[in-house]
């Protein structure tokens, strides 16, 4: 290493050195995992480097394929090219594999696709490549992956320092009075439910959502959803928490006659974010899932292209949607 860098940190150094291919949160999980080494033998991440020293990289192994009777299922793509894949995740499906869900994911459909993301999985051997934020098991819509290193740490960044825009499409309980609500609620773990989230957390986080009415029915509202923040379970709670549960919300909601809907009806409608590479600014955006357009049809609305043409429109979203599939 350079006389200029004696006494850094080997963390902060490879960083330095991978940057921006590599975040720092992945580089920690490098060395976490002895992929990162000091003359031959591996090292802690508040190592000190010293003039001389040889800095060596092991590829994380790339675990072997899924057992072929898991099968993949079909993934919907709306996009992609060298950078990133964006798709359209139905209803019912978790994002990748974790303790106590065994059922196909969207990993093992993105893989079936695109084999070549198995070159990204993490360096402490979970398979989630490429993936940068999730969408709950139940809700359905647009999620963006990387397809690169460069690209899933730009799309981190992005994240992080919430550049990225996010607009959902909910179906809630009662007849909210207001045209548009910001609700500025912490969320955080439930206090005695584990698998819940409350605003009434004992380590809350900060969240913030914005509102808007897009149609009102008899016992209904179809409300167009901003987050600012992405905390788990966000919207759900946030729209239970002011009294208008998500329709078919089996945690936040309300116990209904009507279980035609098997689901919430919370739907990631849009997303927009700087292309990595290009850094221009582009929109993503899945139509409205099958089962809650044909619940809105059964109650008299057949189309949402106007209201939410209006909406977008208001909150400045570029509108600039972007559909080349290779």
């Amino acid at each position: 290493m350079p006389a200029a860098q004696e006494r850094t940190r080997l963390d902060q150094f490879v960083t330095a050195a991978l940057t921006p291919e590599y975040s720092r949160a992945r580089v920690a999980r490098m060395i976490k995992a002895g992929l990162v080494k000091v003359n031959g033998v591996a090292a802690r991440a508040a190592a000190t480097l010293h003039q001389g020293d040889r800095i060596e990289l092991d590829e994380p192994p790339v675990p072997p394929p899924l057992p072929p009777s898991k099968g993949a299922p079909a993934i919907e793509v709306l996009f992609a090219d060298d950078e990133l894949i964006v798709v359209n995740k139905p209803a019912g499906m978790t994002v990748h594999h974790a303790p106590g869900h065994s059922d196909s994911t969207l990993v093992d459909g993105l893989l079936a696709r695109f084999p070549e993301l198995a070159a990204m999985a993490e360096p402490d051997g979970v398979m989630r490549p490429g993936i940068v934020h999730r969408l709950d098991k139940d809700t359905s819509g647009v999620m963006v992956v990387a397809r690169t290193p460069f690209a899933r740490a730009a799309l981190a960044k992005q994240f992080k320092e919430r550049t990225v825009r996010k607009f959902y499409l909910a179906l809630v309980h009662g007849v909210v009075a207001r045209e548009r609500i910001t609700i500025d609620r912490a969320v955080g773990r439930h206090p005695t439910e584990r698998k819940r989230m409350s605003v009434r957390s004992r380590s809350p986080r900060a969240a913030v959502s914005h509102l808007t009415v897009l149609r009102r029915l008899a016992d209904l509202t179809l409300v167009g959803v901003r987050p600012e923040t992405g905390r788990t379970h966000q919207i759900r709670v946030h729209l239970a928490s002011i009294g208008h549960p998500c329709v078919g919300d089996p945690l936040y909601g309300r116990r209904e006659a009507d279980d035609s809907l098997k689901r919430q009806a919370l739907h990631a409608f849009t997303l927009e974010i700087d292309h990595p590479r290009t850094g221009h600014r582009h929109a993503f955006r899945a139509p409205l899932a099958g089962d809650l357009r044909e619940y809105l049809a059964i109650r008299g609305i057949e189309s949402i292209e106007g209201v939410t043409a209006t909406w977008l429109k208001a909150e400045g979203s570029t509108g600039a949607v972007l559909r080349d599939v290779r």
